[in-house]
């Protein structure tokens, strides 16, 4: 019998994401940094959307805006695109290879990258360079620890024998 995840793993994990994304980084790890709190929350929306929703999403937005210091509401505005993509496709992956999983959840991250790149564009920020999209790419190193972690905390294998 499979365990269902609960709403204290859904924020426990919100909270870790947090943590990590207002550690102090320094030199190249802020280039390489993933957005931990937005894969959190993609994997959150994916596995159970019931106790992860758009709401959700805007919330960890806002956090997002806030922990970073930058302009309110366009992390916010990104996630909140960013899950509603998500939660579209979400009763389909079930047809998905791991492989095709990986790629959408990529071009999710790249989505979310390019909101908040129009964003910070309409505001008076000039264009950054191509590292701006770095982020996405070690997201998809993240989601793979946190589809493992996460996999092995919400849904145990179980040991007994049936």
């Amino acid at each position: 019998m499979q365990k269902t995840p609960n709403l204290l793993l859904v924020f426990g994990s919100l909270l870790f994401a947090l943590l990590c994304q207002l550690f102090p980084w320094t030199g190249q790890g802020i280039v390489f940094r993933p957005d931990f709190m937005l894969v959190v929350l993609l994997y959150w929306l994916l596995r159970a959307p019931y106790l992860c929703n758009i709401g959700a999403a805007w919330l960890v937005g806002a956090l997002a805006d806030l922990g970073a210091g930058s302009l309110l509401g366009q992390h916010a505005l990104a996630f909140t695109l960013t899950a509603y993509v998500a939660l579209s496709f979400q009763r389909r992956l079930v047809l998905f290879s791991e492989t095709q999983v990986l790629a959408f959840t990529f071009a999710l991250l790249v989505l979310a990258k390019f909101a908040v790149l129009i964003l910070k564009l309409l505001s008076g920020n000039e264009m950054p360079t191509w590292h701006y999209f770095w982020p996405a790419v070690t997201g998809i190193l993240f989601w793979l620890v946190i589809k493992f972690v996460l996999g092995a905390i919400a849904h145990p294998k179980s040991t007994e024998a049936n």
